[in-house]
């Protein structure tokens, strides 16, 4: 088989697994054409197959040196960039995205990858603790403690259906795992099935390439819920990685919370990301923000989780100014292209009930051109309505902005205290008027997960100090993230070894550090070996 073909095969470990399961194509948005091959559906056999596989070589992948996976790693980036103008190709076909925004996101999936790999060898993410021992402490000796990260085990990595490629197969959940030692095993999103099997053979062939077992990734495909709830439910699950709506969000995380042992569920989900404009910036810069704001808003046809969905400033004219260049911007944007007919359905009927609710039209949408076009929209409500109905914050999946008036400082912090758990929030204001603002500050801060100053949300830097995720809804757990380093804490739990002679200890443990990194010894940072008690 060459390298670019695609065959539709479920893949266990890189291999072709026969299934029962239905069979399906993809579906090119642009044009309503299906796409060969057909894909067959996983069944819970298969499923079964894929969560042994990963548990057979579960204990032998932890137990890899950072060395040996960010080698590993690498590799998937360096096969992933192998692929060509073959893999955008397929993921414009299948998703219609633009090729400039496809190399983009490319790029970002081999960047975040050899971020994590850099990070292993770097090591101290582990957290590694130790008190040693004292025998002669009394009047009770002390303990000889040692405390570190380990990996959970398989993860179950969903695909999302705007990110082909950076939240997809290796995107950032599967390279998270797979770099804090854990088997995937990953259910591609129906959406963009080829694009997910060029890069899963991708990651085998990396596999391979590096001696890592290949049975620690494999690829799982199903149009229906079926083959995910099976992977969330299999007794060999340790944790499920998502990113996608509330609805389907939730439902994951109730089927795992339902198990007869319940694991975590990370799932990023709805966020409408709201903006605050405040009086200086809407007086000075009111167009210019409405300009950026356009841009953001229907950034890929709206179909970020970054998107900003809501507007929030005071009453006056500048609002009043900005009001009208946005929905004059947003009325003259051409449709967009939504991933699929069921994103586009979704997204007029969301609007169809904010209309029903009292939501005002600032800029309606033209008559859909085919049944995956989607047209800019801008809605407007009051402050004192948007606080007192939690239906107001639905998201909107789609280039659609709400913007809320409020009378005045006090109504705009009603409307922030309403607020439910959101990724970001944006405040654009003077710093003289930011500091006055302190309360809406620190009112943000207990909502979301990212504060953004002067800016707009979307934009998501892969990096250190990323964070991506935010109270619910936003995600299911607000204190992990899915973009960045720190997206590895989320596969790893701590483990204590307590008396233990030294050379049944973890390596990163032991009195020598041999492997070179920062561990906290007695309370205090350091790298330097442990001085065995007298």
């Amino acid at each position: 088989m060459g390298a670019m073909e695609i065959t539709g095969d479920n893949l266990i470990g890189g291999e072709p697994a026969t299934s029962g399961g239905a069979t399906f194509r993809a579906v090119n948005p642009a044009t309503g054409t299906e796409l060969e091959p057909k894909f067959r559906e996983a069944d819970e056999a298969v499923v079964d197959r894929a969560l042994r596989g990963a548990e057979i070589v579960a204990a032998a992948y932890a137990s890899t040196s950072p060395a040996a996976r960010a080698r590993f790693l690498r590799a998937i980036a360096d096969e992933i960039e192998a692929l060509g103008p073959d893999l955008t190709d397929r993921a414009h076909q299948e998703t219609a995205l633009p090729a400039a925004r496809l190399e983009s996101e490319r790029g970002r999936t081999t960047g975040q990858l050899r971020l994590f790999a850099t990070l292993l060898e770097e090591g101290s993410w582990i957290d590694a603790r130790i008190d040693p021992g004292d025998p002669a402490r009394a009047p009770v000796p002390k303990p000889d403690l040692r405390r570190m990260l380990v990996p959970l085990g398989p993860v179950a990595v969903f695909a999302a259906s705007n990110f082909p490629l950076a939240f997809s197969v290796a995107g950032g959940d599967a390279a998270a795992a797979l770099a804090a030692g854990c088997p995937v095993v990953c259910k591609a999103h129906p959406a963009h099935p080829g694009t997910s099997e060029l890069v899963a053979r991708a990651v085998g062939r990396a596999a391979r390439a590096t001696g890592i077992e290949p049975l620690v990734f494999s690829l799982v495909h199903g149009w229906s819920h079926e083959p995910g709830l099976a992977l969330v439910g299999h007794p060999l699950t340790r944790a499920v990685a998502f990113t996608g709506s509330l609805k389907g969000g939730r439902a994951l995380f109730d089927a795992a919370a339902a198990r007869a042992v319940p694991i975590p569920v990370f799932a990023e989900m709805g966020s409408v990301n709201p903006v605050f404009v405040l009086p200086s910036a809407l007086a000075e810069r009111g167009e210019a923000i409405a300009e950026g704001l356009a841009q953001s808003v229907t950034l890929g046809a709206g179909q970020y989780c970054t998107n900003p969905g809501v507007v929030i400033g005071m009453r006056g004219e500048g609002l009043d100014r900005l009001r009208r260049a946005l929905a004059a911007r947003l009325g003259a944007e051409p449709q967009g292209v939504m991933l699929y007919a069921r994103l586009a359905e979704d997204y007029a009927a969301a609007l169809d009930r904010a209309r029903a609710r009292g939501a005002l039209v600032l800029a309606a949408p033209a008559a859909r051109e085919g049944p995956t076009r989607a047209g800019a929209a801008l809605l407007g409500t009051y402050a004192a309505r948007f606080a007192g109905d939690r239906e107001w914050q639905e998201e909107i999946f789609g280039p659609a902005a709400l913007v809320v008036e409020a009378r005045d400082a006090a109504d705009l912090m009603r409307a922030a205290e309403a607020l439910e758990g959101q990724l970001t929030a944006s405040i654009h204001a003077s710093p003289e008027e930011l500091a006055t603002f302190a309360p809406l500050v620190e009112v943000l801060r207990r909502k979301v997960g990212r504060l953004i100053f002067n800016g707009y949300p979307t934009g998501v830097e892969v990096g250190h100090a990323m964070q991506h995720g935010g109270p619910y809804p936003a995600s299911t757990d607000a204190r992990s993230t899915s973009v960045g380093t720190a997206a590895i804490h989320r596969f790893a739990r701590p483990v204590c070894w307590q008396d233990f002679p030294e050379d049944a200890l973890p390596p990163a443990l032991r009195d020598r550090n041999v492997l070179g990194i920062w561990r906290r010894v007695n309370g205090e940072l350091t790298r330097d070996d442990v001085t065995p008690a007298a």
